[in-house]
């Protein structure tokens, strides 16, 4: 079994060595991962664009149907007919698109219950909302494999395991799937932005997605980049090896075992707003502990 390697994770996120009991029973160590709830590799933002006229860069992703697609201005001008749906009409005649503005339209907005006067606005959280959020994440020092795997509590199997897939070398959470459904029932869009990730108040910023953009770590081989580690302390690595093939050997889980690496998992397709779907080895529960 392959220890993780807390000097994967990169200068500023605190990790230290604690006492721990896994979801088996298992005593064990962990290590408590303590960081802010924004990147510091690379950019977070933006999320939507401000007019219809807008290119690509003024904007981020959406995840549809196993699809990624811009949020740019012509995007946002679509949705309509993208959905097939006329209540679709997130822009003013001048073409300037309705974003939410303030962190009271980001905590409202972003609620599951959200009412009217959001309709058709892009909802847009910004990193100054969440600067005194910190969080400490827990994960086995060495991996424990179960004979059954636990599913994802929120996951579309049903379980009772953790929300939170794994944890960035850059301390930021990879989310379960972001509920797509009832944002776009509201008549609103939450894109993330091109690294895969948005804000919320509670969480901070969060992936739905790896795109390639979070501090990645090559493999000498041609086998996919690390991109960080499960909540069981497996490896999380990107989708595609260096020849751009998914390997075929997936578990379950989407995870396989080789003698370089260990048990490790391989992230679906950004398009897909999934990561892993299960964990193979057992967890601290709870997995995070806010500050």
């Amino acid at each position: 079994m392959f220890d993780v390697d807390a000097s994967h994770f990169i200068e500023g996120t605190s990790v230290s060595i604690v006492p721990c009991t896994l979801s088996n029973g298992t005593e064990t160590d962990c290590y408590e991962i303590v960081t802010t709830s924004t990147a510091t590799d690379h950019q977070m933002g933006p999320w939507c664009p401000g007019n219809i006229s807008d290119g690509e860069e003024a904007g981020g992703i959406w995840l549809d149907n196993g699809k990624v697609y811009d949020v740019d201005g012509a995007f946002i001008q679509n949705l309509a007919t993208f959905y097939d749906d006329d209540t679709w009409m997130m822009y003013d005649a001048n073409g300037d698109i309705f974003v939410t503005s303030t962190e009271e339209d980001c905590i409202n907005a972003a609620n599951p219950n959200v009412g009217p006067e959001y309709k058709n606005f892009c909802v847009e959280c910004l990193p100054s909302y969440i600067t005194e959020l910190s969080q400490s994440w827990l994960i086995p020092v060495t991996p424990v494999r179960l004979t059954e795997p636990n599913n994802f509590a929120m996951g579309p199997r049903g379980g009772n395991g953790p929300s939170v897939r794994g944890i960035a070398f850059n301390g930021i959470e990879f989310s379960g799937a972001a509920p797509t459904d009832a944002i776009l029932s509201a008549y609103t869009l939450a894109p993330f932005d091109d690294a895969g990730g948005h804000i919320n108040v509670h969480q901070g910023y969060h992936y739905h997605a790896a795109t390639g953009i979070s501090t990645e770590i090559a493999q000498a081989d041609g086998h996919a980049p690390s991109i960080g580690y499960a909540m069981d302390g497996h490896g999380i690595y990107a989708q595609l090896n260096e020849d751009g093939n998914e390997p075929t050997d997936l578990d379950q889980c989407r995870g396989h075992y080789d003698e370089t690496r260990g048990y490790h998992y391989h992230v679906d397709a950004p398009g897909e707003n999934n990561f892993i779907n299960c964990l193979s080895g057992a967890y601290v529960n709870p997995v995070r502990i806010r500050k």
